[in-house]
């Protein structure tokens, strides 16, 4: 494997191969000597605004020794990477009744991709409609108001993620991580994730690779079903022998529930089968938008708008005791998209394209919250959400619009909104709203006090005419399902939960890691059967 060299600092205008040249350079090496000389990860060091930098990591390979000259060196910036774990699964027989992969997000996909890859046949079962009837069905609910239930932005083909930034970041160690980053390169993805240290796609993009994807494992032999809901396990004996779906059932000795964060109605027939669930904690609260322009001045000064640095992103967040106020999913030249999966709800999201255009900036803005505020049975944390949810409709005049008001009337305690230099782009309108209303005490107190100590952080966040679009409510999944070290469900062989809606994952990448480690973990019960 290569050696890794980090931490090289170069200034904003110097080209890439600079910094090959530095890390050659630490290294005491010539080129003639090394057989791989490649950027590996490109990051902004925007902290002192009077100096910003790109910081590199480079990865340099020998025909051999690397580990000896890393040791030799006593560098802190140079490493020996040890080998990555294989990815290539093993080729198993067909199964007389194949695996049964339930969801299509980026768990349900990158499962399915490894089982087919293993020559398995997986059978993918997605209760929402494909990419091609489900874009049509977004766009006319933006449009109209008109929510179809089945293909919406929480359901359907790529997930929640195929409406969003497509944001690959995460905070998981993991040598899959690459992997997937990988794949989603050789499926269509811009290269540039490979060295992007907070790489993304973007709607537009990733929709393309979702189909993509899919053929793929049509390809290799597996099977997609869509506008497919399961209705129910099929069980005995401790094990899972099939799902029932369609009025169909279904025989498999190994089903994988890759189902979201939002598969309420499923949640529940679990439950009443008598599958363990456990309530989450989660977080809940608003959109927050501003001008990008804001943004990009507030992180760069002076160098705002220089040719070579990104659009603006940020991650701030605040604790008081045991609970905390955070950004999340911040899409920077974006869009706050409504979001609803049931009728008669108000949900947000933040969504943006490769380009990342747009005029605004958002994020989710939101609380921590747990049993103690919500309950200690396993769905009172998705009953919260709904009851915020309803309450937001109405709040909002029962057409889909959203409640919102402006931060300068929220921190003195008022309602309105003072438009000015901020638009609100959610689709079906914002409408003046009292949040103290809406949320439980603690939440509007929390976001208070982050809008005030985030805008002593990055300047122009606490501006006065910045919108608050409520609510956002998906945060994460309110339930897990908690699972063995062979993966599987408590106490029923054959049932593997996974990924978001499981409680195992928290974005595009890490479910997508734990969709693969998902099928390695079928794949390890299979062979040791055989």
């Amino acid at each position: 494997m290569p050696l890794l060299i980090t931490d090289l600092k170069l200034p904003l205008t110097a080209p890439e191969e600079q910094a090959v040249e530095l890390a050659l350079s630490l290294c005491r090496l010539r080129r003639e000597q090394v057989t791989l000389a490649r950027v590996y990860k490109r990051s902004l060091d925007a902290r002192k605004q009077h100096e910003m930098r790109f910081v590199y990591s480079v990865q340099l390979s020998l025909p051999q020794g690397e580990e000896a000259l890393a040791k030799g060196l006593h560098s802190p910036k140079v490493r020996y990477q040890p080998p990555l774990p294989e990815m290539e699964p093993p080729r198993l027989a067909p199964l007389p009744h194949p695996p049964i992969v339930v969801g299509f997000g980026p768990a349900g996909m990158f499962c399915a991709y490894q089982l087919a890859r293993a020559g398995l046949r997986p059978l993918v079962l997605e209760r929402g409609g494909s990419l091609d009837r489900r874009g049509p069905a977004v766009e006319e609910y933006w449009r109209t108001g008109k929510l179809d239930p089945s293909a919406n932005v929480q359901f359907g083909e790529g997930g929640a993620g195929a409406f969003s930034d497509g944001k690959l970041t995460t905070r998981i160690q993991d040598p899959r991580c690459h992997w997937v980053l990988e794949q989603l390169a050789k499926l269509g993805a811009p290269k540039e994730i490979l060295t992007k240290a907070k790489p993304h796609i973007g709607t537009d993009l990733l929709r393309q690779v979702v189909k993509n994807l899919r053929q793929e494992i049509l390809r290799l032999g597996g099977e997609v079903r869509f506008d497919t809901r399961v209705d129910r396990l099929l069980l005995g004996q401790g094990r899972v022998r099939g799902v029932v779906a369609g009025g169909e059932e279904i025989p498999s000795d190994f089903v994988v529930l890759a189902l979201g964060h939002s598969a309420r109605d499923t949640f529940r027939t679990l439950l009443g089968q008598g599958v363990t669930l456990l309530p989450k904690p989660f977080s809940v609260g608003v959109r927050i938008e501003h001008p990008q322009s804001l943004i990009d001045r507030g992180l760069y000064g002076d160098y705002a708008g220089h040719p070579a640095l990104p659009v603006g992103e940020y991650q701030l967040s605040w604790r008081q005791g045991e609970r905390g106020v955070y950004t999340f999913c911040m899409c920077p030249g974006g869009y706050v998209v409504p979001s609803a999966s049931q009728p008669d709800t108000v949900v947000t999201n933040g969504m943006s394209y490769h380009a990342r255009s747009g005029t605004n900036a958002n994020a989710g803005l939101v609380v921590s919250v747990s049993q103690a505020d919500y309950g200690s049975h396993p769905l009172d944390g998705m009953a919260f959400q709904q009851r915020l949810e309803q309450a937001a409709f109405a709040m909002g005049g029962g057409t889909g619009a959203a409640p919102g008001v402006t931060v300068g009337r929220f921190l003195q305690h008022k309602t309105g909104l003072d438009l000015n230099r901020v638009q609100p782009t959610y689709a079906l309108g914002v409408t003046p709203g009292d949040l103290d209303q809406l949320f439980p005490p603690v939440i509007p107190a929390m976001l208070r006090e982050g809008i005030a100590r985030m805008g002593k952080k990055l300047p122009g966040f606490d501006a006065p005419d910045s919108v608050l679009t409520a609510p956002e409510t998906r945060t994460s999944s309110p339930v897990r399902i908690p699972r063995g070290e062979s993966g599987m469900a408590e106490g029923l062989y054959g049932l593997f939960p996974c990924g978001e809606g499981a409680g195992y994952a928290g974005g595009i990448l890490s479910a997508a890691v734990d969709g693969v480690r998902s099928a390695q973990w079928v794949m390890e019960q299979i062979t040791s059967r055989a």
